[in-house]
């Protein structure tokens, strides 16, 4: 249930601007953000050991400790060897996949129907565990030492990562507010979900000039085009001029790369218009570009929590003590009605 990163800068803009205490660009408000939510986030598992030593209520949602772990929850997760950030490497010692925060528990599951979890020990002890005959592992009772990063499984036998199971707490994504240039110069939001390799939703892909024979002056929407190693892509086309031409994206598809070269057909910009060919740039994808948000990823409880450490640093950027003494004040009273 994540916090809309469009609600949060514009609630922000909407008090900074209400008594003209400033302006907070998106790329300021991205980096403050960003360290925000993983301020936040850090403070879920002091906040959860505070918890568990006072006694908790019993009433239903006011359970101090399962509302924490609630929030914890947001970040839970399993390991999946489809997506990149969530991928184990290596064949034993395993790696850890590059989002993980904190490490959970490894599960052993060489088929669908044996799960065994795989017990953890420090190594102090693993080398008396090992020459033991009644305490050396198996593949019924495997054991594992982290460190560096890795998971260094006991037998060696096992070395298949899909047959390993990390489950785990992940680091929050940077949030990022995306956005294009409006008409008049202005800031609009693109709330597309962010993506490195997505086209940019509506963006320019190409202004060409030249096209070297009659265009008919118009719009041209869902072109008919060849090439380029992705699926799904909608060029829509305005023609201004007998020999000049905008193309722009209608929807981004996906699997497409840079370097890409996408042919329009003859005749698809007018009579007689001869084929057109766009090669795709950085600028063209998110990852090149302003293009693509990304929420806030914790719990949409925090709201309120974000918005105002939001405000804290933003006087401090904007150089007004009296910005930074109110938000302090309201998350100082905060954190005492949590935690008391």
């Amino acid at each position: 249930m994540a916090i809309n990163v469009d609600t949060v800068y514009k609630t922000v803009l909407l008090i900074l601007n209400n008594e003209q205490r400033g302006y907070m660009t998106p790329d300021e408000f991205n980096k403050i953000g960003s360290q925000v939510q993983r301020q936040i986030f850090e403070a879920y598992f002091e906040d959860l050991n505070q918890q568990l030593r006072i006694p908790q209520s019993d009433m239903e949602y006011s359970d101090r400790v399962a509302i924490t772990d609630e929030k914890i929850a947001e970040f839970k997760t399993e390991n999946n060897q489809a997506i990149a950030e969530k991928t184990i490497g290596g064949t034993n010692p395993f790696t850890t996949p590059s989002e993980l925060y904190r490490l959970g528990s490894i599960t052993y599951e060489p088929n669908t129907s044996t799960y065994k979890e795989i017990q953890r020990v420090g190594r102090a002890e693993i080398y008396n565990i090992r020459k033991a005959p009644l305490t050396a592992p198996t593949t019924n009772y495997p054991i594992y030492l982290y460190e560096d990063n890795k998971a260094l499984v006991y037998p060696q036998t096992i070395v298949d990562p899909l047959h390993v199971k990390m489950q785990y707490v992940k680091k929050p994504s940077e949030i990022r507010w995306g956005y294009y240039i409006g008409g008049l110069g202005q800031y609009i939001n693109d709330p597309t979900v962010f993506g490195s390799s997505l086209l940019n939703n509506g963006g320019i892909l190409n202004s060409y000039s030249g096209l070297g024979t009659t265009g008919v002056l118009g719009s041209y929407n869902n072109l008919s085009y060849t090439g380029g190693s992705g699926t799904g892509l909608v060029i829509d086309a305005v023609v201004t001029s007998t020999s000049e031409v905008t193309f722009t994206v209608n929807v981004a598809g996906s699997g497409y790369v840079i370097g890409d070269q996408i042919i329009i057909g003859a005749g698809e910009l007018g009579t007689n218009s001869t084929a057109v060919t766009i090669t795709l740039v950085e600028s063209n994808f998110n990852i090149g570009s302003t293009y693509g948000s990304t929420n806030f990823e914790l719990h949409n409880s925090e709201r309120t929590e974000v918005i105002l450490r939001i405000l804290l640093y933003s006087g401090i950027v904007i150089r007004d003590p009296s910005i930074i003494q109110v938000a302090a004040q309201k998350i100082q009273q905060e954190e005492v009605n949590e935690k008391s």
